[in-house]
């Protein structure tokens, strides 16, 4: 009995927590003017991203019954054989929403004599999984052509492959989006997040798109899956001031080992070798990344920058909780795949017959 009543009160206690970071990220928001209120003062109601009402859940039920079964079927398929393929994906639908919106725009190939497509930046180039997606469109366009957006697929392949470990879908997928005509590897370099952004920058950069604090840190748990090359993070284990000093803000041991991991045999740094960006478990979708952070282990200079905020490093605490973190993860990842969505009769979008090319 004793040990249920300790159980339910850490339960709680973290809801309360939860619920007090959330109004208190709310509230400083609209006393500066930020907020999107459309007619409703209560926080959740603000909170929910401009572009979210142009999508719904099920959207294919009558045209393509199948889609989503489809999708998540091939994916689970996948991600058995490859488990590090969930991070892959997750990455991939990250990168092409914060450019452009989630319109599949990463998807398209570069054409000769034009301007070179998202997949050439340099932030991009070591995407993979493209090719399941087109396994994927190609078997929906044999079931229902023309029907089933490259975006919609892209948004729904990122949810199934990190839900794969728990059996369950982790959120909702509201669908509805149709595919890009345009796709500029410029507009990626400009527009995509970078690894060694300071706090200030990042809630520019996540406000522009409708994001605010509580997305930013938990869309930031992400990295709780996945690796990174060395060369990325690099300057903060050997020259970070440029006087070959290691970041003070990491963890010392914590840098030692990632030194062992990021060096060749005559200690200099090995840009292409690779490491876990949690050091609790590159595979593991939970809340480890969040407790690695706080022990000040978090890989990126942008990880980092979560602790320099005290509303964001609050946050983070809270997320040490996996429920915690889980629940909001999933609101976040539907506000971000709902950036500038391009929906039915919208100027500028199509279904794609092949997810690499315009019509």
């Amino acid at each position: 009995m004793a040990k249920n009543q300790q159980t339910l009160a850490r339960f709680l206690f973290s809801l309360v927590l939860v619920l007090a970071v959330l109004l208190y990220v709310d509230g400083k928001r609209d006393s500066r003017g930020n907020g999107h209120n459309n007619g409703h003062n209560n926080g959740h109601t603000t909170r929910k991203g401009r572009w979210e009402g142009k999508l719904k859940m099920n959207f294919y039920h009558k045209t393509c019954p199948e889609a989503e079964n489809i999708v998540n079927k091939i994916v689970s398929k996948k991600v058995e054989a490859n488990p590090s393929l969930a991070a892959k994906f997750l990455r991939v639908h990250y990168h092409d929403c914060f450019v452009r919106g989630c319109d599949a725009s990463l998807l398209l190939d570069s054409v000769a004599g034009k301007a070179a497509s998202e997949k050439e930046a340099r932030p991009n180039l070591s995407l993979v999984g493209f090719e399941i997606i087109d396994e994927i469109k190609s078997v929906l366009e044999k079931k229902c052509p023309e029907t089933v957006s490259c975006a919609d697929i892209l948004t729904l392949a990122a949810r199934d492959a990190v839900s794969y470990q728990y059996g369950r879908p982790l959120w909702n997928v509201f669908t509805g989006r149709v595919d890009g005509r345009v796709s500029l590897a410029t507009e990626a370099t400009r527009d995509l997040p970078s690894a060694g952004a300071n706090f200030t920058s990042l809630q520019k950069l996540f406000a522009e798109s409708d994001l605010d604090v509580v997305d930013l840190v938990a869309l930031s748990g992400a990295h709780t899956i996945g690796t990174a090359h060395c060369g990325v993070f690099g300057r903060r284990l050997t020259n970070f001031t440029g006087k070959g000093d290691t970041d003070p803000s990491l963890n010392s041991s914590y840098a030692s080992f990632l030194k062992t991991k990021c060096s060749d045999k005559s200690q200099r740094l090995n840009s292409s070798a690779v490491v876990g960006m949690d050091p609790t478990g590159a595979l593991s979708f939970d809340s480890g990344y969040f407790v690695s952070l706080l022990q000040h282990k978090g890989l990126f200079t942008s990880d980092a920058a979560l602790l320099t905020d005290p509303s964001a490093a609050g946050i983070a605490s809270v997320f040490q909780n996996s429920e915690s973190f889980l629940a909001q993860f999933g609101r976040s990842m539907n506000k971000m795949s709902s950036i500038k969505v391009l929906t039915l009769g919208d100027e500028g979008g199509e279904i794609r017959r092949n997810c690499r090319v315009v019509n």
